[in-house]
Parts: C-alpha cells; structure tokens; sequence
C-alpha cells in the first residue's frame, strides 16, 4: 500500500433549510469497510501530535468534526499531508501506512472510524520497524 491509496472520502452532506447539516456514514456504503469502533480525540493541546503509528490491517477513516488538524501520511517513500477541515469529508487511511495527526486548532474535535476493533498486535509503533517491514531498512537513517 502506498501514501496514493488512501483519500479523502466525500460523506453525504444533507440540508434541512435553516436547521443545521447532517452527514450520515453507514456501513460498507459511505465507507468502504464495517465500522467496528468508533473513537474521537478532543482537547489536544497545542504543538501537540497524535498517531505516530501504522496497523497491519486495520482501515480507518479520520474526520474533522470540529475545527481542523493535519494527517501526514508515509508509506516509506512517500510522505503526503491532508489538512481536514470539514465535518463532511473522511481520509481512508489504509493497512501498512504511517500516520501522524498534528496542528490542531483550538476545540478541534478529530472521529476516527475503525474496521476493528482494538488490537495492541495490529499496531506498528516503531517507526524503523515500520520501515523494515516496507522494505526501507536503509532508509531509516534519512527519515523515510
């Protein structure tokens, strides 16, 4: 897998005249995967980051509910960065890809929706064995 599989997902936006927005995820539909847990980090201080990880098979979808933050993608030749903002768009990140959320505005409030559910074996936490497992072991020392 590669920095270029994962993307931003469009979710439907739906108006209800001067009531407020609803967006609506449903299973293997808007996503493309079962939504077995759902978490959602808020009050992140600033300078901060979160993730800093990879899983082996596990998909998610990250979503800025409130305010905005940055996801920098690595596949370990590539590097990408998504800034979210909108409560109506989700990022697909995919198995084998590291990823780093950081940046986030005050009250941001990040959702993340997961094809599994919590598994400590399903993670990559050490960013050289991730690039090992890429087939990168000679690029650790460069950062990619």
């Amino acid at each position: 897998m590669t920095v270029y599989d994962c993307s931003v997902i469009e979710l439907s936006k739906h108006h209800t005249d001067r009531q407020g927005n609803l967006t609506v995820v449903e299973n293997g539909i808007t996503v493309p995967f079962d939504v077995r847990r759902v978490f959602y980090l808020y009050d992140v201080p600033g300078g901060v980051n979160r993730g800093g990880h990879a899983h082996h098979e596990q998909y998610q979808l990250i979503v800025a509910v409130s305010g905005s933050f940055s996801v920098t993608l690595d596949d370990g030749n590539v590097r990408r960065t998504v800034f979210l903002n909108h409560p109506y768009q989700g990022l697909l990140v995919v198995p084998t890809i590291w990823n780093t959320l950081d940046d986030f505005s005050s009250g941001a409030v990040c959702m993340v929706l997961a094809s599994d559910l919590y598994d400590e074996n399903d993670y990559i936490r050490d960013h050289e064995e991730f690039l090992k497992l890429k087939g990168k072991a000679d690029n650790a020392d460069t950062g990619l």
